[in-house]
Order: C-alpha cells, then sequence, then structure tokens
C-alpha cells in the first residue's frame, strides 16, 4: 500500500504567539526525557521485536517456544528479548534451567493494543 504525500501546509505570514509558545514550554518535558522516549519507541521499530511481545501478551514463554512459535533461532530470540529487557520491556523468571519471560507490566499491553487500533482507524 503506497502512501501519497502531500506538501504540509505553513503560514502564509510569520506571527509569533508569545502566550501558545509560553504555555507549551511550561509543559514539555526536559530534553533527557524525550531523548529516552525516543528511545524507548524506537524499540517498538523492529518486527521481531513486535512479534515477540505479542506473544507474550498471550503467555509467559520460554525462548525454545517463542523460537519455534515464530519460526526463528533461539539465538535470534535471545538476541531480541535482551534489547526488550534492557528496556524495561519484558521480565524474566527461572524455573529450574528454563528462563520464562513475560511483558515487564501491563503498559506495554496498553502500548501495542492502542498502536494497533490507530493503524486500524
Amino acid at each position: 500500500m503506497a502512501k501519497v504525500y502531500e506538501e504540509v501546509e505553513k503560514c502564509e505570514c510569520m506571527h509569533v504567539h508569545e502566550d501558545i509558545i509560553q504555555k507549551v514550554e511550561e509543559h514539555m518535558p526536559q530534553e533527557e526525557e524525550l531523548v529516552d522516549l525516543a528511545e524507548f519507541f524506537r524499540v517498538f521499530g523492529d518486527t521481531t521485536r513486535i512479534r515477540i511481545l505479542y506473544v507474550l501478551m498471550c503467555s509467559e514463554m520460554c525462548v525454545c517456544d517463542i523460537a519455534t512459535l515464530l519460526g526463528m533461532t533461539q539465538s535470534a530470540i535471545s538476541h531480541q528479548l535482551r534489547v526488550l529487557k534492557q528496556m524495561d520491556l519484558v521480565k524474566n523468571r527461572r524455573d529450574g534451567k528454563t528462563i520464562f519471560y513475560s511483558l515487564a507490566d501491563g503498559h506495554i499491553k496498553s502500548i501495542l493494543n492502542q498502536g494497533l487500533d490507530h493503524i486500524n482507524e
């Protein structure tokens, strides 16, 4: 599905609305928070990671099961789980020799569901 890009409309004259600028500046997060937020959303830019997150929405699973379900190697899944864990999107627990992964919290499920709702509108 190809998207058609339209030129963005812009003001015909330069007039700065100082009151609006001041109001927005008061509510803008600090630059460091914005950088962290961009990094957070960058993690969602990989299809494999999204697939893993959706799998973990359904059930806690070990690397072997995720790899089998997604038709990938355990090594590839482990690599992506490491990225997801570093960003606090997933957590794990050990049961004997098996490590089970699950979503870190309910926020992740909400983010995924809202994203899917948005693209399906």
